[in-house]
């Protein structure tokens, strides 16, 4: 017998509308049209602008021919027109893929075939590359110029049309449809691919959305927040902060590079509340010269992402007196998925105990279903003593629906109805995850596992380093034993010795590395380390020896 609950109690568009973040720009245009909304050197864009832009976009988009389920790419950097495209593109059903603007173009190539790409929007400043991979793909998209003002380097045009001629063309009263299912997919961000070629995310509206207020439930976010691009919106659709900031109906403060008197500038001059990145640019304004900070005195919220970032790193932004967060996730989670979620008790904790407690992976976003550390074979939860190591996994609402044409790493991945991290961890006492170490960065030493993280942790507490990764390096008697690859400070110097006696203060002696090496580390546009590449320096060397 049917539930009375369950009849004649259907969907209906009186109770139902599918999900998605596109609403979120039309009610700040509705409700705080006069408020500004971006800010690009000069140039500043209420929220009505801001969304009569976006229409325009689809507008010209559908005008071309684009329907949904066809693919737009864009290389740009922070402006408002990559804004623009997280909204204007989905408005016209299309699927939005932004570029690492990084890249090689054998790489991007593959992408652009891949994802059978329609139309691509290049910013001027990444035309060399662009040029090589239009040439190398066989698709051929219609491209888009973008001459951004406050862009004055080299470059060239490599279309026949411009981006503001282009969306000119546009109806800035477009009729725009949410999605008829929330399903359908919104965005794809390829990942890293460090073996192979990357694999492509795939996001839908209902996720999109969702994680979007996650980040501000999460953050705790003020309505009308100051927010500054250091992030890329690239990575991850900018951890889906451009939709969150819509939601916000804050302010978005561009940002083309990264650099610490641009981020010092920008928060004095407009009162930035907020902003991301990855501990290496945490790092860079913590060491940068204090007098560039001279003249901020209102609160600054970070946001900080990473697998584990340094506690000195946490310890550093709590002394210029920011309130840091830890975020955690993947591409395949939408970017952040997890916080280490603060208590007022470790307030009572010395910094170093805060930054401990800070420094975790912490626990599942509210809009999350799960998420838990398993042991990948039996596929149950491990204990929560903090000793046992398993695998970090999720699932619920904020994880992709799969890799693009790819169903058996889709399937690999969905294992037993969990999405596989691949990061190793421990679940703690007070139920927050840890991580240990990506399970192909764990060094087994005589039979004894070393958390590389563990060591790098040591390691960041020396005065003199800025950045170090350690990895293994094969050994005739051990096995592996770690290696360490540190980059000082400038003006700093320090011995492998030193380096080396400062370990063996912190760790087991088994852990320390056996050999430093001085030099820059190898790093991805978004800041992480690419140690893939420091694995192939120590193969070699043992090669060698």
């Amino acid at each position: 017998m049917a539930s009375p609950y369950e009849t004649h109690l259907d969907r209906n568009p009186a109770n139902y509308a599918a999900l998605t973040p596109l609403g979120f720009i039309e009610r700040s245009a509705a409700v705080y049209p006069a408020r500004i909304a971006l800010i690009h050197g000069r140039r500043r864009y209420t929220w009505r602008e801001t969304y009569a832009r976006c229409r325009q976009l689809a507008s010209a988009l559908a005008a071309h021919g684009i329907v949904g389920g066809d693919t737009v790419s864009v290389m740009l950097g922070n402006t408002p027109a990559m804004y623009e495209c997280h909204f204007g593109v989905p408005m016209c059903g299309a699927v939005l893929h932004s570029i690492n603007t990084r890249l090689d173009s054998g790489t991007v190539a593959f992408m652009l075939d891949h994802a059978e790409v329609k139309v691509v929007v290049i910013d001027r400043e990444f035309s060399p590359a662009m040029r090589a991979a239009l040439a190398q793909a066989k698709v051929r998209p219609l491209v888009i110029d973008l001459d951004d003002p406050e862009y004055s380097g080299p470059g060239e045009r490599l279309g026949t049309v411009e981006y503001e001629a282009f969306i000119a063309r546009g109806d800035p009263d477009y009729a725009w449809k949410p999605p008829a299912d929330e399903w359908n997919a919104i965005s794809l961000n390829y990942t890293s691919g460090t073996t192979g070629n990357p694999k492509g995310v795939v996001y839908h509206h209902r996720g999109a959305a969702l994680n979007a207020v996650n980040n501000l439930l999460a953050w705790a976010m003020p309505h009308h927040a100051v927010y500054l691009w250091t992030l890329p919106m690239f990575h991850c659709n900018g951890w889906c902060f451009p939709w969150s900031m819509a939601a916000n109906a804050g302010t978005n403060v561009c940002l083309r590079k990264v650099d610490a008197k641009l981020i010092f500038d920008a928060i004095r001059e407009h009162r930035v509340t907020h902003y991301c990145g990855a501990p290496i640019v945490h790092s860079m304004l913590i060491n940068a010269e204090p007098k560039l900070r001279e003249g901020i005195h209102h609160k600054v919220s970070a946001l900080v992402a990473g697998a584990a970032p340094p506690a000195a790193m946490i310890e550093g932004m709590e002394r210029m007196g920011w309130d840091v967060t830890h975020i955690y996730g993947l591409t395949e989670t939408y970017g952040p998925a997890a916080s280490a979620a603060k208590h007022e008790d470790w307030q009572a904790l010395d910094i170093g105990g805060r930054a401990e407690k800070n420094g975790r992976q912490g626990v599942r976003y509210l809009l999350e279903d799960g998420m838990t550390v398993m042991d990948p074979l039996t596929m149950q939860p491990v204990p929560s003593d903090g000793q046992t190591m398993g695998e970090i996994m999720f699932r619920g609402n904020i994880t992709m629906k799969g890799y693009l044409k790819n169903p058996r790493a889709t399937a690999e991945a969905f294992a037993g109805g969990w999405f596989h991290s691949g990061d190793l961890a421990v679940l703690q006492p007070d139920g927050y995850v840890k991580i240990r170490d990506r399970a192909k960065d764990i060094i087994i030493s005589g039979g004894e596992n070393i958390s590389s993280l563990e060591v790098e942790d040591a390691l960041y507490r020396h005065p003199a380093v800025l950045f170090c990764a350690v990895v293994a390096k094969p050994d005739s008697k051990w096995g592996e034993t770690p290696l360490a690859f540190v980059e000082l400070k400038s003006g700093a110097t320090a011995t492998e010795e030193e380096m080396i006696e400062h370990c063996r203060k912190r760790l087991a002696r088994f852990k320390c590395p056996r050999e430093v090496r001085f030099a820059e580390v190898p790093k991805t546009s978004t800041g992480k380390i690419q140690k893939f590449q420091l694995r192939e320096l120590a193969k070699s060397a043992s090669a060698i020896e």
